[in-house]
């Protein structure tokens, strides 16, 4: 007999990067299941304005709160104020990230540093506050958002895909330790096809595959924290594509993405479409200075 979703309604729930996209729907979602949920944004007037449309009089367990992932003390206080406002941390979903695109021979090292900074640092740092505070409980559940890229590599995206390979490898050997250490948090990393969001807007297409809705991803997310998911693949047949992959020659392998264009995703953007979103993933860092329009955004796409 098949497990009965766990019960999520009264958890608290901390997003990062909650204020658009993914995190956006993933905080609606959890909304519908009567969890409390707290936003984290670097940009606290997107946050405060999601929380504001989404939760409102019917959600009033709904926060927004300034978050730089970057940070350690930014991170900490955000997670003291989601645990005074909301109460002791359940759930923590290391959102926030981004994608700048262009070919790695050309990609300036600002560039570099904030997607690491972003997408791994903040990840980093963010298990480890969330843990401190779930150990000691010995109850919680993290949930990383990684990304496909983060098993097969994109051409275009090389340091986004590295970011995301590591994301995998992190959430494989952390999950690991607390099985020796005999913690019970659990620990899913999600990993989707391109999303129709800012974040994966102008990119190249893949035959066969279809953009998905973050609604999507956020549905995903609530099943893994259900039913205590470890690798959570949106599509769900995309498992079945990355082990036959597995099983074929190379050359088979590669041969077949070239056919129906999934090298060409991450390669072949719209850089007039991407402008905004790369532009503003340039601002996401208040530690950094962005990097010039020149430098960020390349003026073709690889060809």
């Amino acid at each position: 007999m098949a497990k009965q979703p766990r019960i999520l309604a009264g958890q608290t729930v901390a997003i990062t990067g909650g204020a658009r996209g993914i995190g956006r729907a993933t905080a609606q979602a959890f909304l519908r299941q009567g969890m409390r949920v707290a936003i984290g944004d670097v940009d606290l007037q997107a946050a405060q304005q999601t929380a504001k449309e989404i939760g409102g009089p019917t959600h009033p367990s709904t926060v927004a709160l300034g978050l730089d992932v970057t940070e350690r003390e930014s991170f900490s206080r955000f997670l003291d104020g989601v645990e005074e406002q909301l109460g002791p941390l359940d759930v923590l979903v290391n959102n926030a990230g981004i994608m700048p695109l262009g070919r790695f021979v050309d990609e300036d090292d600002l560039t570099t540093r904030r997607m690491i900074d972003i997408n791994l640092h903040g990840v980093i740092l963010g298990m480890k506050l969330a843990l401190a505070l779930m150990v000691p409980r010995d109850r919680g559940h993290i949930v990383n958002i990684a990304s496909q890229a983060g098993k097969f590599g994109s051409p275009g995206g090389a340091t986004y895909s590295a970011t995301k390979h590591a994301v995998v490898g992190l959430s494989e050997a952390v999950r690991g330790e607390l099985r020796l250490m005999g913690a019970h948090i659990d620990l899913s990393y999600v990993m989707p096809y391109v999303v129709n969001t800012e974040l994966g807007g102008g990119l190249g297409e893949a035959r066969g595959l279809r953009s998905l809705e973050p609604s999507e991803v956020a549905d995903a997310i609530v099943e893994a924290l259900q039913h205590g998911t470890v690798e959570v693949w949106v599509p769900k047949s995309a498992r079945r594509t990355y082990q036959l992959g597995t099983l074929l020659p190379r050359s088979l392998a590669e041969g077949l993405g070239r056919a129906i264009k999934a090298d060409r995703v991450l390669a072949d953007i719209d850089v007039t479409a991407r402008r905004d979103y790369e532009l503003r993933a340039a601002q996401s860092e208040p530690g950094l200075p962005p990097p010039t329009e020149q430098a960020q955004i390349p003026e073709r796409a690889a060809q």
